[in-house]
């Protein structure tokens, strides 16, 4: 912490790796004392109501179609979803709380440790103060779960591919974002024919059990149950319609999706526009990969053109997709660690571009949120801003990725070292 404001003795406290654990304590606990508010009358916060409803009547029962939400998630989702469930339904938040708590905690060990005991550090810090904005949505949301499991698969990328496909292959099968990471490993390593077998023999290993279990007819659920999807109030591409609701034009309004348990916008092209995104977001990921491709050939450092990647992809998930919960923030903050660990100086740009999304969904979830709901034009300025962010952080990362394969570095060892 050069040039720092804090006396010598306030950075060195702050450097050594058991500073972290004082800071995730007081974050966790934190959070834990704000959901128990919720746990002592025996009710839930935001998603986790609607697991604990799925906990209780099972993976997609029959006898209670039209009364809860259908599944939407991969089936290795139903793991914490009902494991949450394991002390009984009142302290079924408590439990999904302890849970994520647990995996944060092993990814934190794993940051802070070892050849990261000095360099995880400040990423670490970085995490906690994320978490601080986010953590409403992280410690009530499956990401809560995927994100740690991420970030330790980035972390085990660069010296041991195959085993972060294994924990990306498996948090896919619990929220399909973690493809995202998947499609530049493939690329960028060289042991790519090996990376895709594993992440088949994972996904066969979950079919299998899912078949045996009985559930083989439900393995796609995710992908069929979703309804008549619109724009979502908070999608990037959503936004001209916040505008055109907020100044009641064209029969533009913001209301409920009830299949769905969704927000959305309705106006004039609102319906060919979310039609649309499906092949956009589908453009959108196979531009991405070429440029990767490109990039690669070029000559571009294969660690840091992995790490880019990963970013890239992420983020056009995000920008090009007509969901775009508040969540989905989320789905950032382990490439950005896994980025700051391996150079914080080539990272602190997305980072604090990252801070700043997080700062502004805080407000939009769970500040002010029906008020935006409700077509507020401070909370539609708000919501904006955060979406010109997330442009600007997908232009951050294509840029490098250009600027990578027009200046290629010396390989530096990882996934080069490790394909060898």
């Amino acid at each position: 912490m050069r040039n720092s404001i804090l006396p010598p003795a306030a950075v060195a406290w702050f450097t050594r790796p058991s500073s972290v654990w004082w800071g995730f304590a007081v974050v966790h606990l934190y959070f834990l004392a704000w959901m128990m508010s919720f746990v002592i009358h025996g009710t839930t916060f935001s998603d986790t109501e609607q697991y604990r409803q799925w906990a209780l009547a099972g993976f997609n029962p029959a006898d209670m179609e039209g009364s809860i939400s259908p599944w939407v998630y991969p089936v290795l989702a139903q793991i914490p979803i009902f494991l949450a469930n394991v002390a009984g339904p009142g302290v079924y938040l408590l439990m999904w709380m302890l849970i994520i708590t647990a995996l944060n905690a092993g990814a934190m060990l794993y940051l802070t440790r070892g050849p990261r005991r000095r360099t995880g550090i400040a990423p670490a810090w970085w995490w906690l103060v994320f978490l601080i904005f986010m953590g409403y949505l992280g410690f009530a949301r499956v990401e809560g779960i995927t994100a740690p499991i991420v970030l330790v698969a980035l972390l085990f990328a660069a010296r041991r591919p195959l085993v972060a496909t294994v924990l990306l292959s498996i948090a896919t099968w619990i929220k399909v974002w973690p493809a995202a990471v998947i499609a530049p490993i493939v690329i960028v390593s060289r042991k790519r024919v090996k990376i895709i077998a594993t992440g088949v023999l994972v996904s066969a290993v979950v079919m299998l059990g899912t078949y045996l279990a009985g559930g083989g007819n439900h393995l796609f659920d995710f992908l069929t149950n979703q309804g008549e999807r619109g724009m979502q109030l908070e999608a990037t591409f959503s936004t001209p319609w916040v505008w055109l609701s907020v100044f009641h034009l064209g029969g533009s309004k913001i209301a409920d999706n009830l299949a769905i348990n969704s927000t959305e916008v309705y106006g004039p092209g609102a319906s060919a526009a979310a039609f649309l995104m499906q092949p956009l977001f589908l453009l959108a990921a196979a531009v991405a990969a070429l440029l990767l491709v490109w990039a690669l050939h070029q000559g571009a450092e294969r660690e840091e053109l992995f790490l880019e990647g990963a970013l890239m992809m992420t983020t056009a998930f995000i920008v090009f997709n007509k969901v775009g919960s508040p969540q989905f923030i989320i789905w950032l903050a382990p490439v950005v660690i896994a980025g700051l660990t391996h150079d914080w100086a080539r990272w602190k740009v997305p980072a604090a571009l990252l801070m700043a999304i997080a700062i502004t969904t805080f407000v939009i979830y769970p500040l002010f949120y029906t008020p935006l709901i409700h077509a507020n034009p401070v909370m539609a300025a708000v919501l904006s801003t955060r979406n010109v962010l997330l442009v600007v952080l997908l232009y951050w990362s294509v840029r490098r990725t250009v600027e990578l394969a027009r200046r290629p570095r010396p390989v530096s060892g990882a996934l080069t070292a490790a394909a060898n």
